[in-house]
């Protein structure tokens, strides 16, 4: 086609004269051929005109995201996820239909001046909704049909339970039946190994992590439980607990759970965590302590009130109670760790279990104050100093 074109285009080139000696017939001939190369041109031109439109419209398809028009369609609901980054939100809004691609959603948050204040929890949206319009939807709300619920650190799973019946309108019930079966909800098998010659009690305590939740409304109680013995599976596996305590401890994972269950019941502060699990530790395995035993309230309560019987203030509790020998949570007169946490531990407890204290040789710790100040003693004379003390500061012990 080239070659035709410059054919035709040196023949006008060549135009003088001499040409109009071959008279008309010459020229009409000439006029033809030029009426040929113009209509090629014009053809070739289209040509390269249309590549560059469908060129740029592909080349366009890279910077533009896909997006739909309008208000979407029908309801959907979705959930954001805890710590969601802004991608992770676009991907789960692909996921359900509600918008066209991640990058248009993202594109979207980032042009709302709001963009980043979306909040977890599970949302009322439609499908096929503009970018635009899905982060309007999540950043108002009446959209959002949950809020999160927080379960705070050292509570029991049956004190959980009602926490989590509450906020869900789930019966209590369902979750005392859910939870019945640790394995059945995630909990791995090696959890409930001992190093320490004891049976651990196959119990949920101590694996439904304390958090702030956003549950999806449609979820059942055992896929709640599930959700939270995830989080403690995921929480402790980043830590690296398991390997820790058994490799430089010495001990089984269960038993540093316990310990962290009982500094978490024990220690008011956070920087008191990790010496209190030291001074478990000291009783239960240092071999220089009479009979190994904790010596506990907190144990001897947990098992009164998980036999309904209620908790009690220390001062009021009989000596009974306190050597009971059917208690498998008698810390009196048991040596070592009881068989089965007392409570949900936090990440600072377990870090604390985890990582106990070091060149802290006390045995003896007590609260001397009601904002929680522990004092820590190594020999029975120092722990009576502390008690008078915290009976001056109005601690009921003396």
């Amino acid at each position: 086609m080239i070659d035709e074109l410059d054919l035709a285009f040196d023949e006008h080139a060549e135009r003088g004269p001499s040409r109009h000696r071959r008279g008309g017939r010459s020229g009409k001939k000439s006029s033809g051929k030029s009426g040929i190369a113009f209509l090629m041109a014009f053809i070739l031109l289209a040509l390269l005109g249309g590549g560059v439109f469908l060129g740029y419209n592909k080349v366009k398809g890279f910077f533009t995201a896909a997006d739909y028009d309008g208000p979407g369609t029908d309801p959907v609901q979705v959930t954001v996820a805890k710590d969601s980054t802004l991608t992770d939100i676009g991907n789960t809004l692909v996921e359900s239909d509600v918008v066209k691609s991640t990058k248009a959603f993202v594109n979207a948050a980032g042009e709302n001046p709001r963009g980043k204040n979306i909040q977890s929890g599970t949302y009322n949206l439609r499908k096929q909704m503009s970018a635009a319009n899905a982060v309007t939807l999540l950043l108002d709300p009446k959209a959002r049909i949950t809020s999160g619920i927080t379960i705070p650190e050292g509570k029991s799973a049956q004190q959980t339970y009602e926490l989590l019946a509450k906020a869900t309108n789930i019966p209590v019930k369902d979750f005392q039946t859910a939870g019945k079966d640790p394995i059945k909800l995630g909990v791995p098998d090696y959890w409930f190994n001992r190093r320490d010659g004891k049976t651990a009690i196959k119990t949920i305590e101590g694996f439904l992590f304390p958090d702030t939740y956003e549950f999806d409304p449609k979820l059942t109680a055992d896929q709640i439980l599930k959700v939270m013995v995830q989080r403690f599976l995921t929480v402790t596996g980043e830590m690296g607990f398991a390997d820790a305590v058994q490799n430089n401890l010495s001990i089984s994972p269960n038993e540093a759970l316990v310990a962290a269950s009982i500094a978490q019941a024990e220690a008011l502060k956070d920087e008191d965590m990790a010496k209190v699990v030291k001074v478990l530790y000291n009783r239960a395995y240092s071999k220089k302590f009479d009979c190994s035993c904790l010596g506990l309230d907190s144990t001897v309560n947990y098992w009164l009130r998980l036999t309904g019987k209620g908790g009690k203030a220390s001062e009021h509790l009989t000596v009974s109670e306190l050597h009971d020998p059917k208690n498998p949570y008698n810390t009196y007169d048991k040596p070592g760790m009881p068989p089965g946490s007392i409570g949900n531990p936090g990440k600072i407890a377990l870090e604390g279990a985890m990582k106990p204290t070091s060149n802290f040789p006390y045995f003896y710790f007590v609260s001397i104050d009601t904002a929680g100040t522990m004092a820590y003693g190594k020999t029975l004379a120092d722990h009576n100093a502390n008690i008078q003390k915290a009976c001056k500061n109005g601690i009921p012990l003396c």
